[in-house]
């Protein structure tokens, strides 16, 4: 019989969410993943909207699961991931995954994603998106990205730019992150490759909307990560 994730499970798990300007967006998130039993990390980066309002609004519902960390200015999702990575240890999780804010991953998918780090078939998940949904200049920059990480790092993963990704807190203890923008997707990957982390790839959902369609890894996006790749080497 295969391995049903538990309550305990849930309780043990938190989950980091970077959020920018995304007042419209967020609070169907949160709410979602706290009702199926998970605590959250979110680090509202310095938005300009009323992102932090809606974020409380949410903490007034569920005061033991959300855990807020507010940026004075914008840093960028790397450094708020970052942050949120920093911040969860305080609260001596077992396991800790990292979503995005704006509602294109589903809370549904967090069970499937943690499954490997309680088993222990791994002690590290990236979550893979289905590449045939995805918008073609969004799969075009994304192959070019997987292309890059085992040029660069030497790792062969699916999905190299998915911000859905879960982690054991030992492994997250063992590795660095630097980056501040959307490199720290490959360099995690690298991380965890370079610290010999056992690492499992798991299947998710993607909900597009034009507003997550106008973010993440496009071709501009992808030539920004590329030089920094090439510093990063120097």
């Amino acid at each position: 019989m295969s391995y049903k994730v538990t309550d305990e499970d849930r309780n043990d798990t938190y989950v980091v969410l970077p959020a920018y300007n995304e007042a419209t967006r967020i609070q169907p998130v949160l709410e979602d993943i706290a009702s199926k039993g998970y605590n959250m990390v979110i680090v509202n980066d310095g938005s300009s909207d009323n992102t932090l309002e809606v974020i409380k609004q949410s903490k007034k519902l569920f005061p033991d699961q959300i855990h807020i960390f507010n940026l004075l200015i914008n840093r960028g999702v790397g450094v708020a991931t970052q942050t949120g990575f920093e911040a969860v240890l305080k609260y001596n999780p077992k396991y800790i995954v990292s979503m995005d804010s704006d509602g294109q991953h589903s809370a549904d998918d967090l069970d499937n994603v943690i499954k490997p780090l309680v088993t222990g078939e791994a002690k590290a998940v990236i979550g893979v998106r289905p590449l045939k949904d995805m918008p073609r200049s969004r799969n075009y920059a994304n192959a070019i990205m997987n292309l890059l990480t085992r040029i660069f790092y030497r790792v062969d993963v699916s999905d190299s730019q998915t911000g859905f990704r879960a982690i054991t807190v030992d492994a997250l203890e063992k590795i660095s992150i630097n980056a501040t923008g959307y490199l720290i997707s490959s360099e995690f990957i690298r991380e965890i490759n370079d610290n010999n982390i056992p690492f499992a790839e798991v299947p998710i959902k993607t909900i597009y909307t034009p507003e997550t369609q106008a973010k993440g890894t496009n071709a501009i996006v992808a030539l920004k990560i590329l030089l920094q790749m090439i510093k990063h080497q120097f």
